[in-house]
């Protein structure tokens, strides 16, 4: 599975309706494209400013923790082992100082479950006011026996090929119709009715460190879909990188 800009894929569709002849079906137009299952990246990250102007998220956390020690309150150097013991003991409060965006690209099915995320801020790809033009294909499980809400990967290969190419072949059908209905001027907020919840959405996802804490911690759990997991572990890896003392304290490996 691959993935591709925006920008990219107008191009192409530019390209390709150039060379359609006058006899072409709306068929012909649909973008046949199969997304990556999911993209994470990094978009905003808290920094200081003023008198704290430079400190990374987890020294402002640590700046923040202090407030009743002013003394020591610019003492960076024993910013871990502070953090480490504010988790420890469930201080969660004080990570609520620093926040983090992401940017997150994945199916409509699987952005229904990050909405659930009360806590966040969200801003995503309007379909009323923005034209779709993309799909993601996943690959099939059967279901948990034991969980209704689980899944197993122990599918034959043959069951597994024949939903990929169920999934290609509803995406034709659907984008067709949908194509249709744009040209025959219904309303984009109608149009999208007919789409698959395997469209490709964006969007960004904004929260503090304690939030995101739990998010990672819940999402990572064996209770999750395996793809929303695998958004989960794209996190994780970026609060690795950005918080490296936090996901140290937190024994994310």
């Amino acid at each position: 599975m691959w993935f591709r800009t925006t920008a990219e894929v107008l191009g192409e569709l530019q390209r390709r309706f150039s060379t359609l002849s006058p006899e072409s079906t709306v068929e012909d137009r649909v973008p046949h494209k199969k997304m990556a299952a999911c993209e994470v990246k990094l978009v905003a990250l808290s920094r200081g400013a003023g008198e704290l102007e430079g400190l990374g998220p987890e020294d402002i956390i640590v700046h923040a923790a202090r407030v009743s020690n002013p003394q020591n309150q610019r003492n960076y150097e024993s910013g871990a082992k502070l953090l480490r013991y504010c988790i420890k003991n469930r201080h969660w409060s004080v990570f609520e100082t620093a926040s983090m965006t992401v940017e997150i690209t994945t199916s409509r099915a699987i952005a229904e479950q990050i909405l659930r995320h009360r806590s966040a801020t969200f801003q995503q790809f309007s379909t009323r006011y923005a034209k779709a033009d993309a799909n993601v294909v996943y690959e099939a499980r059967s279901q948990d026996p034991k969980n209704r809400q689980s899944s197993v990967d122990d599918l034959p290969p043959d069951v597994k090929a024949w939903f990929v190419a169920e999934q290609d072949r509803l995406w034709k059908d659907s984008y067709a119709t949908y194509s249709q209905a744009l040209e025959k001027g219904i309303a984009k907020e109608c149009a999208r009715f007919v789409l698959p919840m395997s469209t490709q959405t964006k969007l960004y996802m904004t929260m503090n460190a304690r939030d995101w804490i739990h998010y990672v911690d819940l999402r990572s759990s064996n209770g999750s879909q395996r793809e929303h997991k695998e958004i989960a572990s794209k996190i994780k890896d970026i609060m690795k990188e950005q918080f490296p003392n936090i996901a140290l304290a937190m024994d994310w490996h």
